[in-house]
C-alpha cells in the first residue's frame, strides 16, 4: 500500500466523522447550489453552450501544439516573455532568476491553483522573499499555515466563528469580529502591500492563442492590482488552458462563473497581453509568462482521460460529488481534489502512488452531469482503475480478489453451488476489513434462483 494511501485512509476515517466539518461544508455548498441555479436561469440553452464549450476544449486539447504556438508568437509580439518549464522545478528556477534579476524582496499574489501545484510560496520563503496571499480566502488559509481546501473557495471548510478567532490569535482583532470587519481589516491590510511590492504573480484561466492574451477572472480585484503595481508581473499557467479565439470568451467566461460561483459573470474579467506601452499609466516594466507542464503532457498522451485537460477549474464537480463532500478536500492530500483531482493526478503526480483517489468515488455520475465542458468524469476514473490493474499499481490481494470475481460472475453454478453460510464466511474473510469498521458486511440470506423455484415451483 502506497505511502499516499494510507495517509488517505487514515485521514478520510477521521474527518468522515467529523459532524462539524460536516456542517460547514453543508452550509457552505448548499449556498453553492443555491447560486447556481439561479445563475443557470441565464441560459435559454444551457446544453448547446456546454455542447460548444466542449467542442471547443477538445479541439484543442487534441491539436495542443497548433494552438500553444500561435499564442507564443502573438504574446511575444505584445512584449511578453515566455518561458517553457517541464516541471515544477524548471518554474521555480526560472520564477528565482526573475526575481534576483530585477532585486525582488516583496511578491503579492492573487489567487492561482498552479502557484500551489508548485509549492510556489514555500521555495520563495527559503530564498527571503516575502511572498503574500492577496486573495482573501488564500490569505486566511496562508496565515492559518494550511493548503487550500477547494478549487474556487480556499477557505470553505472555515466558519466565520473559526475566522474571527484565527484573526484575534494573528492579529489581536477582537473575536466577535463580523465577516464585513474582517473583510475591512483585511483589504487595509493588504493594499499597502499592493503598494510596496517589487512582483506581482497570477495565474491565468485561460490563454487566448489568436490574440496572445492572458484572460483573469476574479471577483476582488487583487489579480488586477497584482499585475497593475508591481514594475514586474509573472503569470504561471498549465499549457492547456488555451482556448483558439478572444470570440471564445463570452461563452468560457459566462460558464466558468455560472457553474464556480452562481454568478451571471464575475466581477472583474481581465485580459493581460505586455507590459505597459508607451503612455500607459498603469502595468508592468517587465512582463513574463511561465507556460508549465509538469505532468500534462503524460495526460494527453492517454487515449481516453486526455479529454479532462479541458477542465476550466470552476469547481462544479466538486460542489456535487458526495465523496468530496464527506471526506473534504484536505484528505486528498493534492492540489486538485474531487473528481477532478481523483482524474488526473494519478497522471501528473505518479499512478503508484495516486491511483487510490479513482477508487475513492460511488461513481453516480453527478460530476459528469455537472461539468460545462462536459468532461465524462466517471468514465475517466473507470478508465484510471483499468490502467492501475493493467500495470500492476493496485495490491496484489486487489488483482487476485478481482480475478476471482469475475471467474464467479461469469459461471453461474459456483453461485448456486455455495450455500449462504459459506458465502458469508468467504466475504467476511476478504472484505472484513475493507469495508469498514463503521459499517456491517451484508449477508447472503437466499439467492434470487432459489427463491424463483421456491415460489414459482419452476
Amino acid at each position: 500500500m502506497s505511502q499516499q494511501k494510507t495517509q488517505f485512509l487514515k485521514d478520510t476515517s477521521n474527518i468522515a466523522f467529523d459532524e462539524n466539518h460536516r456542517k460547514i461544508i453543508d452550509f457552505n455548498i448548499l449556498r453553492y447550489e443555491k447560486a447556481v441555479i439561479k445563475g443557470k436561469k441565464q441560459y435559454l440553452n444551457l446544453e448547446l453552450a456546454k455542447d460548444r464549450a466542449a467542442r471547443i476544449k477538445r479541439n484543442v486539447v487534441n491539436n495542443l501544439e497548433f494552438h500553444l504556438k500561435e499564442f507564443e508568437m502573438n504574446f511575444s509580439k505584445n512584449g511578453g516573455q515566455i518561458i517553457w518549464a517541464e516541471n515544477a522545478d524548471d518554474a521555480i528556477k526560472a520564477i528565482k532568476k526573475i526575481s534576483k534579476l530585477h532585486d525582488v524582496k516583496k511578491i503579492v499574489k492573487s489567487k492561482s491553483m498552479i502557484t500551489e501545484e508548485i509549492e510556489l510560496n514555500k521555495h520563495l520563503e527559503n530564498e527571503g522573499i516575502e511572498s503574500l496571499e492577496t486573495d482573501l480566502g488564500e490569505y486566511i488559509v496562508q496565515i492559518a499555515g494550511e493548503k487550500p481546501y477547494h478549487i474556487v473557495t480556499p477557505a470553505m471548510h472555515k466558519s466565520k466563528e473559526d475566522i474571527a478567532l484565527l484573526y484575534h490569535e494573528k492579529f489581536d482583532t477582537p473575536k466577535d469580529f463580523s465577516p464585513e470587519e474582517l473583510t475591512l481589516y483585511t483589504r487595509n491590510l493588504l493594499r499597502k502591500k499592493f503598494t510596496h511590492a517589487d512582483m506581482g504573480i497570477t495565474g491565468g484561466n485561460f490563454l487566448v492563442a489568436d490574440k496572445g492574451l492572458i484572460a483573469l477572472t476574479e471577483n476582488e480585484g487583487n489579480g488586477v492590482l497584482s499585475v497593475s503595481f508591481p514594475k514586474v508581473h509573472v503569470a504561471i499557467v498549465g499549457i492547456e488552458k488555451i482556448i483558439p479565439s478572444i470570440k471564445d470568451l463570452d461563452l468560457f467566461w459566462s460558464l466558468l462563473s455560472t457553474h464556480g460561483t452562481g454568478q451571471n459573470i464575475t466581477v472583474y474579467n481581465s485580459l493581460i497581453g505586455g507590459p505597459k506601452k508607451e503612455g500607459e499609466i498603469d502595468g508592468p516594466e517587465h512582463q513574463y509568462l511561465i507556460l508549465l507542464d509538469n505532468g500534462r503532457t503524460n495526460l494527453l498522451n492517454t487515449e481516453h482521460q486526455k479529454v479532462a485537460l479541458g477542465c476550466i477549474r470552476c469547481g462544479a464537480c466538486l460542489n456535487v460529488c458526495p465523496v468530496y463532500k464527506t471526506i473534504g478536500g484536505h484528505a486528498y492530500n493534492t492540489t486538485y481534489s474531487g473528481p477532478i483531482g481523483s482524474v488526473i493526478t494519478p497522471h501528473m503526480c505518479g499512478v503508484e502512488e495516486y491511483n487510490h483517489l479513482s477508487f475513492a468515488s460511488t461513481l453516480c455520475g453527478r460530476c459528469t452531469e455537472e461539468c460545462p465542458v462536459k468532461i465524462p468524469l466517471h468514465d475517466l476514473l473507470l478508465y484510471n482503475r483499468r490502467d492501475a490493474v493493467k500495470q500492476g499499481k493496485t495490491e496484489k490481494g486487489f488483482a487476485v480478489i478481482m480475478s476471482a470475481y469475475k471467474v464467479v460472475m461469469k459461471k453461474r453454478w459456483i453461485i448456486e453451488t455455495f450455500s449462504p453460510s459459506v458465502k458469508n464466511f468467504g466475504i467476511g474473510m476478504v472484505f472484513n476489513k475493507a469495508w469498514g469498521s463503521k459499517r456491517s458486511i451484508p449477508k447472503f440470506k437466499e439467492s434470487f434462483a432459489s427463491r424463483w423455484k421456491k415460489e414459482r415451483g419452476y
